[in-house]
């Protein structure tokens, strides 16, 4: 199986803004989020992602097909390394989960940016921390560390790479 990860470019900005809404809409399952008055539920970062230093936008193809994204930014919420990164958003289409692509696309993610990683996941997302401990348990060997645990919302992971 043949799984791509290319740096978006700024001419494929309505492409991410049509995958945010997918993901989006998907996250209502853990969050209380709503459509606007003209059907969408927007990202106030997709310009970010070309206009700031530090972020990513990533496209995820599997067999030459789009099957999702993945943002990487600096901000962490809770490391204060400023030269860490961190997955902004991550998301495989549901056709393509299950078959180790978001692994395979977290892992080069990783191997392309080396230094101080945070992945954040909310709390009520289960299947969102069951994947995250999975991938970043073997991309490290065990060698992360657990972090929120005293955050109502968040919990996530830091390792070094």
């Amino acid at each position: 199986m043949n799984i791509e990860l290319q740096l978006m470019k700024v001419e494929e900005k309505a492409l991410l803004v049509r995958l945010m809404e997918l993901y989006n809409y998907e996250f209502t399952a853990y969050d209380d989020a709503d459509i606007n008055d003209f059907g969408y539920f927007g990202y106030d970062h997709i310009d970010d992602y070309w206009n700031e230093e530090g972020r990513y936008p990533y496209l995820i193809r599997v067999e030459g097909k789009i099957a999702g994204f993945a943002l990487v930014c600096p901000y962490c919420r809770f490391i204060g390394d400023e030269k860490a990164r961190s997955i902004g958003e991550f998301f495989v289409m549901l056709k393509y989960r299950h078959r180790g692509i978001g692994e395979s696309a977290a892992r080069e993610i990783f191997n392309r940016h080396k230094g101080t990683w945070e992945v954040c996941y909310l709390r009520r997302n289960t299947p969102a921390k069951a994947f995250w401990e999975k991938v970043i348990d073997r991309y490290t060997d065990g060698q992360y560390e657990v972090c929120g645990e005293h955050d109502g919302e968040m919990g996530g992971f830091t390792f070094r790479n």
